[in-house]
């Protein structure tokens, strides 16, 4: 078999069917379509402003395999593919065009799926980005991946616990506090998590950067401990015209109030593109 036959067997094999793909779809005006993290979901990841994005946009929120309700992957996920699908999951829904709002791994497949779809895409917003996972994010990934393969999800959900809390909150917990914390964090683990995590190994978007055109919002939360800051600076830098915002203390997961100051640059961006006005 030559090399182009293979190559074509192997992005056969690795497609994923956008109609398995359990869809979160709200509201009405111009899309955006939204990508979650690894181990996360529509819901985790925007649950706290979907009401308001949608009173003004169609929200479409493809969740990966192995999230929400879609089925797990029968192979490790493949980057490509994963795009293919989310962008497929808006396009079938009649929206030819889209930002797309991206939160950790989340914003390595808009990046992307700006440069495998530049007809459709634009604008982004890439929240806790990176383009390449960085040690520390690499050895979080490699830990949660190995404890999964294990069954030990307790360590799965203590690596994340800790990874994803700020920092105030986590010295402030007591050791029952803490328990609860994992045992919360537990119960949401989706089934894919290893796949998710598998991926964040992986992935390496940083030959994208250069060529990304539309206009691109970077937030960063300064009190990640998952993805540092650093990622998003670089992100920052590398792609052409992107503006980057502080999220000052907020940790890998928004809270609330760290949200809420997310959602006021968000609309700030989304107010100031071209087909916005």
């Amino acid at each position: 078999m030559t090399n182009t036959h293979t190559a074509a067997a192997a992005a056969s094999s690795s497609r994923i069917d956008p109609s398995s793909l359990d869809v979160h779809v709200q509201g009405s005006g111009p899309a955006l379509l939204l990508a979650h993290g690894a181990g996360g979901g529509i819901e985790p990841n925007f649950g706290q402003v979907l009401g308001d994005l949608a009173s003004d946009h169609s929200l479409v929120g493809p969740h990966y395999p192995g999230a929400g309700s879609s089925p797990l992957p029968g192979e490790p996920l493949d980057l490509d593919a994963l795009v293919d699908a989310v962008v497929e999951a808006a396009v079938s829904r009649g929206h030819e065009r889209f930002v797309l709002l991206g939160e950790s791994l989340g914003s390595a497949v808009s990046i992307r799926a700006a440069a495998r779809y530049p007809q459709r895409v634009t604008g982004l917003v890439l929240t806790a980005g990176f383009a390449v996972a960085d040690p520390a994010l690499s050895f979080a990934a490699e830990l949660i991946t190995r404890f999964g393969r294990a069954g030990e999800w307790d360590a799965v959900a203590r690596v994340a616990t800790h990874a994803c809390l700020p920092e105030d909150e986590l010295y402030e917990l007591t050791a029952e506090g803490l328990q609860a914390a994992v045992a919360a964090t537990r119960a949401g683990i989706p089934s894919g998590m290893v796949e998710h995590f598998d991926l964040v190994r992986r992935v390496d978007v940083r030959g994208d950067l250069a060529g990304i055109s539309v206009p691109t919002l970077v937030a960063m939360p300064t009190g990640d401990r998952l993805v540092l800051p650093d990622c998003s600076r670089q992100l920052a830098a590398a792609i052409p015209g992107a503006s980057l915002v502080e999220i000052p203390g907020g940790a890998h997961v928004l809270g609330e109030r760290h949200r809420k100051l997310w959602l006021g640059h968000v609309r700030e961006f989304l107010a100031a593109l071209p087909e916005a006005r």
